[in-house]
C-alpha cells in the first residue's frame, strides 16, 4: 500500500507532459470543421443530382429523335460525359479556376486531389475538399456538351462531334467560365450569373447554334416553303427525361450556393429549391396555356421544353426572388420557347430537340432578369451576354468548319435516310421494329 502511494504521484507527474501535448494537439472543434464538412457534403449531393441530368438529357433526346437514331443519341450522351470528365481533369478545372491570372485567359494543368485522409490542418477549412469541388464543377461542363448533342441530332457523324466535345469541355467552356466564376474580368465588372444561365446554358446554346448552321437542316424538314414536322419516337421517354432534368436542377441551382456551413446557407439552399421548382412549373403551365390558345391543342413537346426553359430562366438568380418572382420569370421562359421554335423554323435552323430556344434564348432572358432582384446593371448583364455569345459562337463555328473540311461532319443522304444507328454504329435501339 505504501509502495502504491509512492508510485501514484510519480505516475501523475510523468503524465503531465503527455497531457500538455494532447491539449496542444487537440482536435479542431465542430465550429472550425463544420463549414468544410457540410459544404463538401453539399457539393457531393448536388453533384450526383447534376450527374443524373446526363440521364435526363439522354432520355429527352432519345424520345425526341426518330427510332432509327436513338442508339446514336445514347452513344453520344455517354461518350460526351466520359470525355468531359477526362478533359476537365486534364486541363479544364485548373483553366477555369486558375487562381491569380490576367482575368481573360490561363491554361491550367491536371487536377490533383487532396491526400488520402487529409488532416484538418492541411484542408481548406474555409471552403470544401478539392475532390468535391472538382466533381461538382465537372458535371456542369458535361451538361453544356449535352445541349449541343440534341440540337445537331439525326445528321451528324459521331467522331467529329466527339472531337468538338473535347475542345468544348477542355478549352472553350473553361476559358469563358473563368471570366465569371474564376474571378475574371466579368466577375470584376459585376456581372451576375448565380448558377449559369449564361455561363453554362447559353454557352451550350451558342455552340449548338453554330453547329446546326454549319450542318444544315435534316432532309425533308423544310420543303416547298413549308415546315414539315418530324415527330419524335417516344414521348414517354422525353417526358421521363424532362422530369429527371427537373430533379437534377435542384442540385444545379442549390449546389451553386457553394456553402452549407451556417443556418443562413441552409435556409438559402431551401429557398433556391423552392424558387427553382416554381419557375419550372410556371414555364410548363405558360407553354400549356399558350399552345392551347395558338394551336387549339396542347403540344406536349412545347410543355416539356417550357418547363426546361423556366428552369434555365431562374438559374441566373434562383435565390433572391420571391416565389411570385420565380413564377413570372419562369413563365416568360415558357412563353419564349413557344415563339422561338417557329421563329427558328422560319430561318430554316433545324434544332431537333429545341435546345436553342430553351438554353440560349431562355438563358439570355434569365441573365437579364437578374436586374430585377440583384445589384447588377442591365449594361453589365448585356456585356456578359454579348461576350459569351461572341466568344463561343465564333470559336464554335470556326471549329465546326475545320471539322467539316478535315473529317466531314454530316453523314451521306442515304445514311441519313436509313438512320444513324446502322450507318454509324451498326446496331439499332429497337431492332424488333425493323424486323417486322
Amino acid at each position: 500500500m505504501k509502495l502504491l502511494k509512492t508510485l501514484l504521484p510519480a505516475a501523475a507527474l510523468a503524465a503531465l507532459p503527455v497531457m500538455g501535448m494532447a491539449q496542444e494537439a487537440a482536435a479542431p472543434t465542430m465550429d472550425e470543421v463544420g463549414p468544410y464538412i457540410f459544404t463538401t457534403l453539399l457539393f457531393l449531393m448536388a453533384g450526383f443530382l447534376v450527374f443524373f441530368m446526363a440521364a435526363g438529357f439522354a432520355m429527352l433526346e432519345a424520345g425526341l429523335v426518330r427510332s432509327k437514331n436513338v442508339a446514336m443519341q445514347l452513344t453520344k450522351n455517354i461518350a460526351l460525359f466520359s470525355i468531359a470528365a477526362i478533359m476537365y481533369w486534364l486541363v479544364g478545372f485548373n483553366t477555369m479556376y486558375p487562381g491569380d491570372f490576367n482575368g481573360f485567359f490561363a491554361i491550367g494543368g491536371q487536377t490533383v486531389l487532396d491526400p488520402v485522409g487529409v488532416a484538418a490542418a492541411d484542408a481548406a477549412l474555409d471552403y470544401a475538399s478539392v475532390g468535391s469541388d472538382f466533381f461538382f464543377q465537372l458535371v456542369f461542363v458535361a451538361a453544356t456538351a449535352s445541349i449541343v448533342s440534341g440540337a445537331v441530332a439525326e445528321r451528324i457523324k459521331l467522331w467529329p462531334f466527339l472531337v468538338f466535345v473535347i475542345v468544348l469541355t477542355g478549352i472553350m467552356y473553361p476559358i469563358s467560365g473563368s471570366w465569371q466564376w474564376g474571378g475574371g474580368w466579368l466577375s470584376e465588372m459585376g456581372f451576375s450569373d448565380f448558377a449559369g444561365s449564361t455561363v453554362v446554358h447559353s454557352v451550350g446554346g451558342w455552340a449548338a447554334l453554330a453547329g446546326v448552321i454549319v450542318l444544315g437542316p435534316r432532309i425533308g424538314k423544310y420543303k416547298d416553303g413549308k415546315v414539315n414536322p418530324i415527330p419524335g419516337s417516344n414521348l414517354a421517354l422525353a417526358t421521363l427525361g424532362t422530369f429527371i432534368l427537373w430533379l437534377g436542377w435542384f442540385g444545379f441551382n442549390g449546389g451553386s450556393q457553394l456553402a452549407m456551413g451556417t443556418v443562413g446557407d441552409v435556409s438559402d439552399v431551401s429557398r433556391i429549391f423552392a424558387n427553382t421548382n416554381m419557375a419550372a412549373a410556371a414555364g410548363a403551365v405558360a407553354a400549356l396555356i399558350l399552345t392551347q390558345v395558338l394551336y387549339k391543342k396542347v403540344d406536349l413537346t412545347m410543355v416539356l421544353n417550357g418547363a426546361l426553359a423556366g428552369l434555365v430562366s431562374i438559374t441566373a438568380e434562383p435565390l433572391a426572388p420571391t416565389l411570385f418572382g420565380a413564377l413570372w420569370i419562369g413563365a416568360i421562359g415558357g412563353v419564349i420557347v413557344v415563339f422561338a421554335v417557329p421563329f427558328l423554323d422560319k430561318l430554316k435552323i433545324d434544332d431537333v430537340v429545341g435546345a436553342i430556344p430553351v438554353h440560349l434564348f431562355a438563358g439570355i432572358w434569365g441573365t437579364i432578369a437578374v436586374i430585377f432582384y440583384g445589384e447588377a446593371s442591365l449594361m453589365t448583364q448585356l456585356t456578359g451576354i454579348v461576350a459569351y455569345g461572341v466568344f463561343t459562337f465564333v470559336a464554335s463555328i470556326v471549329l465546326w468548319f475545320i471539322l467539316k473540311a478535315t473529317m466531314g461532319i454530316r453523314v451521306s443522304e442515304e445514311e441519313e435516310i436509313n438512320g444513324l444507328d446502322m450507318a454509324e454504329l451498326g446496331m439499332e435501339a429497337y431492332p424488333e421494329f425493323s424486323k417486322g
